[in-house]
């Protein structure tokens, strides 16, 4: 599997019918804010590399200021920041303990020129077709590295030449540390990873955190863990900056085997190259602009050169820099230069401060950057497209035996799954009740399958009457071989064979080798009420309103073509829909997959807390939805209205947290949670239960009691209360649990909520419907105007002609 760069923006994507841009003043003004930003986030995470690595610190901010200035000027993404690279940590750090430092520079240097050929050649589109997985697990396998390595800086060691033994020393660390280090390295954690949800905080305190929050986590957590340990006085390591003298600093030439130089320098090339490109598609599309991945690989080439010479570390594109330039408001590549000249500027003025940092905060924040490396949403999307074997192979090798060896596990084993899934064949022998036997093969029939193919064939007895079918894939000599000399065999004792390819169009092969038949005809395999992010056939882009017409091109593609007839017997016709489904606007409530309705069946009103606004209630008032009420009973004659709540809503919890009476001019939110104030009264006063078990909590208490409540509302629309009063319109309270996929209703006669139970009833004409009703069938009870209990007590309604309307069975 490649990496997919098809939907990188098109020069047509972000030019053509574009807005006049900011005057040139307003884009420096914005270009200069976002490289103090950015600024602020490389100054500590170039001097984290740098002392992951072993390397000079001072090596660290050369190479952010080389990264950012000659990247700015000659690459090809312009809002992209290069400086040094995370992903490159665990490899400098083995080439500097087996070659020494300026041996390493030499090795950048080459991979610099290297990465420069390639860009000369326009290859930059070939290096990014390697397996995501492979890529993924390279990045985690370091990540997981990175942060084993400084764990030991945190607890006031220092760590080993490997990540096993880092590994095997930890328990000695574990049991000795260093207070203050621990101290220093904690209060850095905690400020990484509280700091961006300070905004969060409730009130003043979440606008304060907000202000806050816009100086960068990494910059707070050091800072703060600097001040700490100064105010304290706590004697620990701290960053030791030695002048820079470029005579030191140059580049000589390594020693040692060619073999293992040659690899060293295409390893260098090939992860810088591949974060780089990587980063730039990534940027692109975030930007919606168009980048020229070739001139972006020279430019990486060209700074990694430069580095190389003046004694910086390895230079590749930052997804974490880069990103924080796009969302600071970066206009132009000018960010990029601005921020690496400031970042030399501090190289050369800030030395005093600096020293200052105590080792152990810049290894915390190394730490949780390695472990941020190890993305969840990356697992999730391999194992998606069942590349996790290759993805964990990868991880282990890196961190085993590195991360050349690691990538080249990996390449191994994505190979070898590869020809497994393209050798992997079924073959299916069924005997039908005429006595044909058919054999059904599925998947590439290659050499590897004849045994296979030869067993089954081998157990068909002499004489029977034969189907072969084939789905049309790949088919060799060898397995063609292997058919028709058992047809000649077999037909030469009295059986008929008849051999037939047919590829159904609405199967597909699984890469386990599995056949899965569709219910559509097209090779679709996604349901209707798959969500998005489940979807193969939409592609996973950041953009929501791009996977919004990607799902609208799926419809048209897959589904209309289905339902076309349906709908449009339904646009002849007009709707008749015999429900007034009210639920909320939740997006998990997906009403036609909890009820099994189609287009037609339910007349839908939904808002935010499924509420029903009384009338004349104090500053909430509202008659959309009365309005839909009456259409639908009056215009449109439904049977039944049925108020359906749900677990975990955000409005039954925002009526608990008193967010329609906090002071001030109310919100356009605060007035209409005004409607729930009938829900909270009632769940003080009766608070509704479950039949088979208790409320989880107070927020689902109030979410069925506030159904209820809603129900008695719907009485005061004059409408409704005509109907149910004639006896032609039953009201139904429901509720759906997501966590479980249960729904539950109401039971009138009870009062409590009964789960719905997943049984088969009776069919008639060819659609099931429940034959009893779980309430029993007590007597008929006159409706009282004050409440809306007004049907009879089994909570069912006697339409016209003496039939039973639909029921909802619990």
């Amino acid at each position: 599997m490649t990496l997919d760069i098809s939907t990188a923006p098109i020069a047509s994507d972000t030019t053509d019918h574009a807005p006049p841009g900011p005057s040139a003043r307003i884009r420096w003004a914005q270009d200069l804010s976002a490289s103090l930003v950015v600024f602020l986030i490389a100054v500590p995470f170039s001097l984290g590399i740098a002392l992951a690595t072993g390397a000079p610190l001072t090596a660290g901010l050369v190479a952010a200021a080389v990264g950012g200035i000659v990247v700015g000027l000659f690459g090809g993404t312009p809002l992209q920041v290069s400086g040094p690279s995370a992903a490159l940590t665990v490899i400098t750090a083995g080439l500097i303990a087996r070659y020494g430092w300026q041996a390493t520079c030499a090795i950048t240097v080459a991979a610099g020129l290297l990465q420069l050929l390639l860009g000369a050649r326009r290859v930059a589109r070939t290096a990014l077709a390697v397996s995501p997985a492979i890529v993924h697990g390279m990045l985690a396998g370091v990540g997981i590295t990175i942060a084993i390595a400084q764990l030991h800086v945190v607890l006031g060691g220092s760590p080993q030449s490997s990540a096993i033994a880092d590994i095997l020393a930890l328990p000695g660390q574990l049991a000795g540390p260093h207070p203050p280090a621990v101290l220093a390295g904690a209060v850095t954690v905690a400020v990484l990873v509280g700091w961006p949800r300070l905004r969060r905080l409730p009130g003043r305190a979440g606008e304060f955190g907000a202000r806050l929050a816009k100086v960068p986590a990494p910059l707070a957590g050091v800072a703060l863990a600097t001040a700490l340990v100064f105010a304290l006085d706590l004697r620990l390591a701290r960053v030791e900056l030695p002048a820079w003298r470029p005579e030191s600093l140059l580049p000589a030439l390594p020693h040692g085997p060619v073999l293992g130089l040659l690899a060293a320098v295409l390893t260098v090339t090939a992860v810088a190259s591949v974060e780089s490109l990587l980063s730039a598609v990534a940027i692109d599309r975030m930007s919606r602009r168009t980048g020229d991945l070739d001139r972006e690989l020279r430019g990486q080439g060209l700074a990694n050169l430069v580095s190389g010479l003046v004694g910086g570390l390895p230079v590749a594109g930052g997804a974490v820099r880069s990103t924080a330039n796009v969302r600071a408001g970066g206009r132009t590549r000018w960010a990029s230069v601005l921020h690496g000249v400031w970042v030399l500027a501090a190289a050369l003025a800030l030395t005093g401060g600096l020293r200052h940092i105590p080792l152990a905060a810049l290894g915390a924040l190394v730490l949780v950057v390695g472990l941020q490396m190890v993305s969840f949403a990356h697992i999730r999307k391999v194992h998606r497209h069942r590349e996790f074997p290759v993805y964990l192979i990868t991880v282990l090798g890196v961190v085993a035996a590195g991360a050349l060896w690691g990538v080249a596990i990996g390449a191994g084993t994505a190979i070898l799954l590869a020809l497994y899934r393209l050798t992997r064949a079924h073959v299916d022998v069924a005997t039908g009740p005429d006595g044909v036997v058919t054999v059904q093969t599925h998947g590439p029939l290659t050499f590897t399958a004849v045994p296979r193919l030869s067993r089954a064939l081998a157990g068909i007895p002499a004489g029977a009457e034969v189907t072969v079918v084939h789905d049309g894939s790949f088919l060799d000599h060898a397995a063609y071989e292997t058919l028709h000399t058992w047809r000649a065999g077999h037909q030469g004792e009295g059986g008929r064979v008849s051999m037939v390819t047919r590829r159904q169009d609405d199967e597909v092969l699984d890469p386990d080798g599995t056949v899965r038949a569709g219910s559509s005809a097209s090779p679709h395999r996604c349901r209707a009420w798959t969500p998005w992010v489940g979807h193969h056939c939409i592609e996973q882009q950041e953009d929501p309103h791009g996977r919004l017409l990607d799902g609208v091109r799926v419809f048209q593609l897959h589904t209309a073509p289905l339902i076309r007839p349906e709908l449009a017997r339904l646009a002849r016709e007009g709707q008749t829909p015999s429900q007034l489904f009210l639920t909320c606007a939740d997006s998990r409530m997906v009403t036609s997959m909890i009820t099994n309705s189609g287009p037609g069946d339910l007349f839908t009103v939904r808002n935010v807390g499924n509420l029903v606004p009384a009338p004349h209630e104090p500053g909430a008032a509202d008659d959309s939805v009365a309005a839909a009420v009456q259409y639908a009973v009056e215009v449109l004659e439904v049977r039944s209205i049925t108020v359906c709540g749900h677990s975990g809503c955000g409005a039954m919890q925002a009526l608990l947290d008193g967010v329609h009476e906090r002071p001030g001019p109310p919100t356009p939110l605060a007035r209409w949670l005004r409607n729930g104030r009938g829900s909270l009264d009632r769940l003080r006063r009766v608070p509704a239960e479950f039949a088979t078990r208790p409320a989880v909590d107070v927020v689902e208490q109030l979410c069925i009691t506030n159904v209820v409540q809603q129900l008695d509302q719907l009485m005061a629309n004059p409408a409704v209360e005509r109907r149910v009063e004639e006896g032609t319109l039953r009201l139904v309270g429901m509720y759906f649990d997501f966590a479980t996929a249960q729904a539950y209703v109401l039971d009138r006669a009870a009062g409590t909520f009964s789960p719905v139970e997943a049984r088969a009833g009776k069919r008639a004409n060819g659609i099931e419907h429940h034959a009893e009703d779980p309430t029993g069938t007590g007597p008929a009870v006159r409706p009282n105007a004050a409440s809306a209990e007004r049907v009879r007590k089994d909570d069912r309604v006697p339409v016209e002609g003496g039939e039973e309307g639909p029921r909802l069975a619990a």
